[in-house]
């Protein structure tokens, strides 16, 4: 593909045809293994929208991903995440590589009436792999495949009464296993971290000090992820590990200590401290530093004289 058109892909039978791979034996999930694409992606580009979940652990690709704002090589075990309507870009460069790994796809569908149906949103990992798929230990991989066998033997067998309750049963295990190694890589990932933490000190502060803030009002969550190249509930669950603090809290800390500085250091009026500071009325501002510091802002002034 170089129109880069995106190809819709509706059905798990429709992703199967495009990669050369027999009807799936369920329509509404399966489990695939790369080494067994007889049509795999192009030398070139292909922009490819999905209607269905998908999970899968890749390694030894010849091609790169483009999900979200980000690009990732597949040269080690790396599992990654995608939720239905979402795009990704497979930028083949040339065939060489053989690949490995496997693939789960789940039509919505398949959960219907179930409990999953709800509670699979709650599983922000499928919004992590925006900027961050999983890096899984050789343990790790294990656990997963194992699930993964379980999930593939059930519906190959004689579908009967039990058979859904049993899969979804072991997509809730799958979820819960990968929502522990992100966890996981969280906390390991230290330098990361810290990099992410300076980061976001660093733009927080030239934010306050700078024009944007009167133009622009105070920060968003959004304008954050954006400036940082993360999705919202990435950075919240980032921040969540880190700090104990969600978004916006970190967003309030920063102003209320910037707010301090300008009550202490200089001799604004507190309305044009809140003006400086992206607030349109002054209440807003004092009721916020009230119940930040219990100090109204001309009482935190007047413990200075």
């Amino acid at each position: 593909m170089s129109d880069n058109k995106p190809i819709r892909i509706k059905t798990i039978s429709d992703f199967h045809k495009l990669r050369g791979l027999p009807g799936p034996k369920h329509p509404q999930i399966s489990v695939i293994n790369f080494e067994d694409m007889t049509e795999p992606s192009k030398v070139g580009k292909q922009i490819l929208l999905f209607d269905f979940y998908m999970i899968s652990v890749k390694r030894d690709m010849d091609h790169k991903y483009r999900y979200g704002q980000n690009d990732y090589d597949f040269d080690e075990g790396v599992m990654f995440c995608m939720a239905p309507h979402q795009v990704l870009s497979v930028i083949r460069e040339e065939q060489g590589k053989n690949p490995s790994g496997w693939m789960l796809m789940i039509h919505p569908d398949f959960l219907w009436n179930t409990a999953l149906s709800a509670s699979i949103k709650r599983y922000e990992f499928f919004d992590y792999s925006v900027n961050e798929a999983l890096f899984l230990s050789e343990d790790e991989e294990q656990k997963m495949q194992q699930i993964i066998a379980n999930i593939k033997q059930e519906y190959q067998g004689n579908i009967d009464q039990f058979s859904q309750n049993i899969i979804i049963s072991q997509l809730e295990t799958l979820f819960n296993y990968s929502e522990r190694f992100y966890q996981r890589q969280f906390i390991t990932r230290k330098k990361a971290s810290h990099q992410f933490l300076e980061k976001l000190e660093n733009f927080l502060s030239d934010y306050f000090e700078g024009k944007n803030i009167i133009e622009n009002g105070l920060p968003t969550v959004q304008l954050l992820s954006e400036k940082l190249n993360m999705s919202p509930q990435y950075m919240r669950g980032l921040l969540k590990s880190l700090t104990g603090q969600t978004t916006q809290q970190i967003i309030h800390e920063k102003l209320i200590e910037k707010a301090k500085e300008k009550l202490s250091t200089t001799e604004l009026t507190i309305s044009e401290i809140a003006y400086e500071l992206g607030f349109e009325h002054p209440q807003s501002f004092n009721k916020l530093f009230k119940a930040k510091t219990n100090f109204s802002p001309l009482e935190f002034r007047n413990s200075f004289n």
